[in-house]
């Protein structure tokens, strides 16, 4: 902690304009501009776990919950639980081909194929292994699917399609809707496709990209340049993957070509219960790289709000204060990827939530606001916190999640991530009467948004969790209706999401994001002097974790 101080005492610049600024009775769309102002800052260097510019943003961050009077909620009396990371980066590849029965064909890092390891190796080497399809790669016994039909991975290099099996199903095909139609679930997750190829022993796991299954393109997919953080594993633990990575489409639709396999039919094919992997021919996929790792000593920022009648009660909110640092320069020579709404936005709006918390009536219930840690590689910092949690999980009333809000001004409705799950959406579409706006699904849910923010992590621990986030569909703007809403959607994922564009503006109309936070704030001031214990809704696949907690919660 001492090391905390002295950068809280270097900072202390960075308060202006809103540290300890009276309480006004609505959320301060200034405040949260000029906190996103300063987290967005050169001075922050895009605020990447284990950098100079975490250290000076957990201390920023310390230094305004402890000015509001909240306790510390992390480890040892202070603000901070420490989330310890392995950290590699892949260099560029010295060897990296394919060979076919048509030749070695060369391959171009971050066009072709994109690599990296999570493993704390010093060398990255790969000669002549074999590649095996084996479609969506799932293995859900509950839903009477094995991709996999007891092939052996071992040695090989496992390929997957994105998504799950569903996505691109026709209406009438078995496996429609057995998957959530064209939401997707946690199978379609590329964290989900890893995972598994490590439990079945692959020696390496890739994965055809494509920008509709994916729900992103392929510059999301290169954002992090062979650069991985991952929990500190260990040795009797499930390792990662060796090999993790994406084959560009164009480039999978050659290799399956010169292996004289239809990549079109075998997707296909995929989808079908009886589906069975497949040999890509004779390929071999070969790499030389180098790499380089060290252990990260990163941190949550954890703070509480303790209630005056049931402290052990908790409502949580959380953002990740986490961006992507600093990459290769762009166009105009920008290298700073200053993660301005990603998650800046909604880690000033826990700030202002906090806030209002602070300087208003002590709550019944305990109020806990989290920062998270490496959301970006991985929900790493809330998965930490969800394995051992200051605060028990089974105890927890509920988790509203902000990330990435829309700044496009006012809207009708609210677009809701995971619609379905849980009665929080049912609170929150009776306050939001209350604003004139009603509630909206998420117009594309095979994205699978609610798999890829960190209420994710206590949600399948079975806290009923809210995701309040600006991209899932575009939202009924006031000026352009949803069409505006859908532009402003499609212009920040195509042109700043995870890149330097994704930079404070004085140009933002957060009118509509500050009645968003304001929503936030009042489901959990009404849940923090009540008694109720919302509930997840029949057929939620998180519903019998939380079930088996029943008796702890009066």
């Amino acid at each position: 902690m001492k090391r905390t101080l002295i950068c809280l005492g270097l900072i202390t610049s960075f308060a202006a304009n809103g540290a300890l600024a009276q309480v006004s009775g609505s959320i301060d769309g200034a405040r949260i501009s000029q906190d996103v102002k300063v987290l967005a800052s050169d001075a922050f260097e895009g605020r990447a776990p284990g950098t100079a510019g975490e250290a000076k943003t957990v201390a920023w961050l310390s230094e305004r919950f402890n000015a509001l009077g909240l306790e510390p909620g992390g480890e040892n009396g202070t603000y901070l639980q420490t989330v310890p990371l392995t950290h590699t980066r892949l260099a560029t590849p010295s060897l990296l081909n394919l060979r076919t029965p048509a030749g070695v064909q060369p391959l171009t890092h971050e066009q072709d194929i994109y690599l990296a390891t999570a493993r704390p190796v010093e060398k990255l080497s790969v000669k002549d292994l074999p590649l095996v399809f084996v479609g969506y790669g799932v293995k859900a016994p509950e839903r009477q699917r094995d991709d996999f039909k007891g092939v052996d991975l071992k040695g090989k290099i496992a390929v997957f399609l994105i998504n799950d099996p569903d996505f691109e199903a026709a209406a009438g095909e078995p496996v429609a809707e057995r998957f959530g139609g064209r939401a997707m679930t946690w199978y379609g997750r590329w964290v989900y496709k890893y995972e598994i190829a490590a439990r079945l022993g692959a020696a390496g796991a890739l994965i055809i990209h494509d920008t509709p299954g994916a729900g992103y393109g392929w510059s999301t997919v290169i954002a992090p340049h062979s650069e991985v953080f991952d929990v500190v594993r260990q040795p009797d633990a499930l390792q990662a993957v060796p090999v993790q990575g994406w084959l560009s489409g164009a480039a999978a639709e050659d290799l399956f070509r010169k292996a004289g396999l239809d990549l079109k039919a075998l997707r296909v094919a995929a989808r079908r219960d009886d589906f069975k992997p497949v040999a890509i021919g004779d390929a071999r996929l070969s790499i030389e790289a180098a790499v380089k790792s060290d252990r990260v000593q990163s941190h949550n920022v954890v703070a509480r709000l303790p209630g005056k009648t049931r402290p052990d009660e908790s409502i949580l909110y959380g953002a990740h204060w986490d961006a992507y640092g600093i990459g290769p320069a762009d166009a105009q020579g920008r290298t700073i990827r200053p993660g301005a709404n990603d998650d800046g936005l909604g880690t000033a709006a826990v700030l202002e939530i906090a806030r209002h918390f602070a300087q208003g009536p002590k709550p019944d219930r305990s109020i806990v606001f989290a920062l998270w840690t490496a959301e970006e590689r991985g929900l790493l910092g809330s998965e930490t916190y969800a394995n051992r949690p200051t605060y028990p999980l089974e105890t927890t009333v509920a988790n509203i999640t902000l990330d990435v809000l829309q700044t496009a001004g006012k809207a009708k409705d609210l677009v809701l991530i995971g619609m379905g799950q849980n009665d929080l959406e049912d609170r929150l579409a009776t306050l939001a009467a209350h604003q004139g706006r009603t509630l909206t699904p998420d117009s594309a849910p095979e994205r699978g948004l609610f798999y890829r923010a960190d209420h994710f992590s206590v949600a399948k621990r079975g806290v009923p969790t809210l995701l309040i986030m600006g991209l899932g569909g575009g939202a009924d703007l006031a000026e352009g209706g949803r069409a505006a809403g859908e532009r402003w959607v499609a212009d920040y994922t195509t042109n700043c999401y995870h890149k330097t564009c994704d930079a404070w503006s004085a140009d933002w109309d957060l009118s509509g994001a500050v009645e968003d936070i304001d929503l936030a704030y009042r489901l959990g001031r009404d849940l923090a002097y009540s008694h109720d214990w919302p509930q997840w809704k029949a057929g939620s696949e998180f519903r019998p974790v939380r079930d088996k907690s029943a008796g702890m919660r009066k």
